[in-house]
C-alpha cells in the first residue's frame, strides 16, 4: 500500500483549510503550496483547500487570524508583532537590532527558545505554533529623502504592522508610526497617505512599493519570525498518527520556505538596485546612533522578558 493511500485512510474527513495574506509571488505562497502538496494526495493523502491572499477577497490578515483561533479555518501564518500583545513572551522576537545571524537565530528557535515560545503561544490563545518561518530582516523604504541617521527619521509617517513594540520602535527613530492592515498597504503607501514603510525587501517587490519609495535603507532593525499556526482543538483532536504526518509535512515545507528566505533576500537586493531604487547599505548608514535611539525601548523590553528566553534565543542581549 502507498503512504499517501495508507495516510488517507487516518486523515481528516473534511478538507484542511490552509490560508495566507499574501500574493502568488510571495515565498509566504510558496511554502503555503508546498505545505498543501506535502499534506495532499501525493504527500499524507489529506485532503486540502488553499486559499494563498484572504486580501484578495476582501477580508484582513487580522480576520485570518481570527478564523484560525475559531476553527473556521486550520492553518496559517502570521507575522509574530501581530500577537505580542497577547503573548508577551514574543517580544524576544521585537528587541530591535538584535540578530545578524539569521541562521542562529532560526536554530534557537528549533530549540529551546522555540519551545518556551510555543508553550506561551499555547496558554494565551487557542493556537498551536507548528512553525517558525523566516520573513527576512525587515528595512526601511521611503519617498522623501535617504535615511542615515535617526535625524532623517524625523517626521516621517510610516506604517507598520499591528504592533505596539514595532510603533515604539520606530517612534524612538524619530518616525510618527502608524498601523494599516496588510490589505491596505499599498494604499497608504500609493496615496501618499504614509510616507515610509518597514518590510522586508521581498515585500517591496511582491507588492510593488519599489514604484513609490525610491529610497530604502538597509537598516535590519528587525529579523522578522512568522508563526505558521493551526487551531489548538483541532490540533489535540488529531491524535498522535496524525499529528506526525501533519509535522512531517511542516517539517518539509519550512526548510523549503527558508531556503527561499535567505534566496530572495539576495534576489531581491540586485533586482531592487536594478530598477535603479537607490538603497543604502549598513556602511552608509550610521547604526550605532539608530542604536542608541532605541537602547531605552530595548532596555524596556528585556527587563519585562525570562531571563532564560533570553539566554535560549539572544545569549549577548544579557551581556
Amino acid at each position: 500500500m502507498s503512504r499517501a493511500r495508507s495516510a488517507a485512510a487516518i486523515a481528516p474527513a473534511s478538507a484542511v483549510q490552509l490560508a495566507g495574506y499574501q500574493g502568488g509571488k510571495s515565498i509566504l505562497t510558496t511554502a503555503l503550496h508546498a505545505l498543501a502538496q506535502a499534506l495532499g494526495p501525493v504527500g499524507c493523502g489529506w485532503p486540502v483547500q488553499v486559499e494563498a491572499d484572504v486580501t484578495a477577497s476582501g477580508e484582513k490578515a487580522a480576520d485570518l487570524f481570527a478564523s484560525i483561533e475559531t476553527g473556521s479555518r486550520q492553518i496559517g501564518y502570521m507575522a509574530s508583532g501581530y500577537l505580542s500583545a497577547r503573548v508577551p513572551a514574543l517580544g524576544v522576537l521585537d528587541l530591535p537590532f538584535s540578530v545578524t545571524d539569521r541562521q542562529q537565530a532560526l536554530a534557537a528557535l528549533d530549540g529551546a527558545a522555540g519551545q518556551f515560545l510555543r508553550e506561551a503561544v499555547a496558554r494565551d490563545t487557542g493556537l498551536h505554533v507548528l512553525a517558525f518561518w523566516d520573513n527576512g530582516f525587515r528595512h526601511v523604504s521611503n519617498a522623501v529623502r535617504p535615511i542615515r541617521t535617526p535625524a532623517d527619521c524625523a517626521g516621517l509617517v510610516i506604517r507598520t504592522l499591528d504592533s505596539a513594540a514595532y510603533r515604539t520602535l520606530l517612534g524612538a527613530l524619530g518616525f510618527k508610526a502608524v498601523t494599516t492592515d496588510v490589505k491596505d498597504l499599498v494604499h497608504a503607501v500609493q496615496t501618499g497617505a504614509v510616507q515610509a514603510q518597514e518590510n522586508p525587501l521581498t515585500n517591496l517587490l511582491g507588492f510593488g512599493l519599489w514604484r513609490h519609495h525610491p529610497h530604502v535603507s538597509l537598516t535590519g532593525h528587525s529579523f522578522g519570525v512568522l508563526l505558521l499556526v493551526c487551531n489548538s482543538a483541532w490540533h489535540r483532536g488529531l491524535g498522535g498518527a496524525r499529528r506526525s504526518e501533519l509535522q512531517h509535512a511542516v517539517a518539509q515545507a519550512t526548510a523549503q520556505q527558508r531556503e527561499l528566505a535567505h534566496a530572495q533576500d539576495n534576489s531581491a537586493l540586485t533586482e531592487l538596485q536594478a530598477l535603479g531604487v537607490q538603497v543604502l547599505g549598513p556602511g552608509d548608514i550610521d547604526l550605532p546612533a539608530m542604536r542608541a535611539a532605541t537602547s531605552a525601548f530595548s532596555a524596556s523590553l528585556r527587563q519585562q522578558l525570562p531571563a532564560d528566553l533570553l539566554q535560549a534565543y539572544l545569549p549577548q542581549a544579557l551581556h
